[in-house]
């Protein structure tokens, strides 16, 4: 078994103070630090992904119009703009143990780590085929969206799954409890 891990969208605009804030995201982000120093060397990859949107742009869609509410659902108040702070990570997660980055969500509505690309282009799936990863431990924000879309997507492409506890924050306790249900049924350890 090789194993890697999903550090998700641990970033200024999901934690507190961000345009999309989830409560709980600085504390996660310094526990996924703190997992980190005790075990990165446990993994033969760690891959952080970050939502990675473009400036003056709806990103087909993802953003509300102007004008428009956001129905949190589809559309969403702009967030993590490539342009700006808020697309980098949390001043709480200690980046120097993350082996690959990817980012998503350029033009577009991504929530799966697995809709990004590094730098140079490579799909996150390469990346871990790459190094012949066999097992993903998951972790980051939000439970209840990209946490929960990276974990379905890797079941779906044949990786054993685990969702650390204590290191994932979701956005609301109902929608969270539901994802959660959802990635234990697509058979990923909870």
């Amino acid at each position: 078994m090789t194993r890697a891990l999903i550090v998700v969208d641990v970033q200024n605009d999901f934690i507190e103070g961000g345009s999309l804030a989830v409560t709980g995201g600085r504390d996660v982000a310094t526990r996924i630090s703190e997992h980190l120093a005790a075990h990165a060397d446990d993994y033969a990859a760690v891959v952080a992904s970050r939502d990675w949107h473009d400036a003056h742009s709806t990103n087909d869609g993802h953003f509300a119009a102007p004008g428009t509410d956001p129905d949190y659902v589809h559309t969403w108040p702009a967030h993590c703009v490539s342009t700006t702070g808020g697309s980098d990570y949390a001043p709480e997660l200690v980046t120097d143990r993350i082996t690959h980055h990817v980012r998503k969500g350029r033009g577009v509505a991504a929530y799966s780590a697995f809709e990004g690309v590094t730098d140079d282009g490579t799909t996150l799936r390469e990346v871990l085929d790459g190094l012949g990863v066999t097992d993903l431990d998951v972790t980051g924000i939000a439970t209840d969206h990209c946490v929960r879309a990276t974990v379905l997507d890797a079941r779906r492409a044949g990786f054993g799954v685990r969702l650390l506890k204590g290191l994932h924050a979701g956005v609301a306790p109902d929608s969270s409890a539901a994802a959660l249900a959802e990635m234990t049924d697509a058979g990923a350890a909870v």
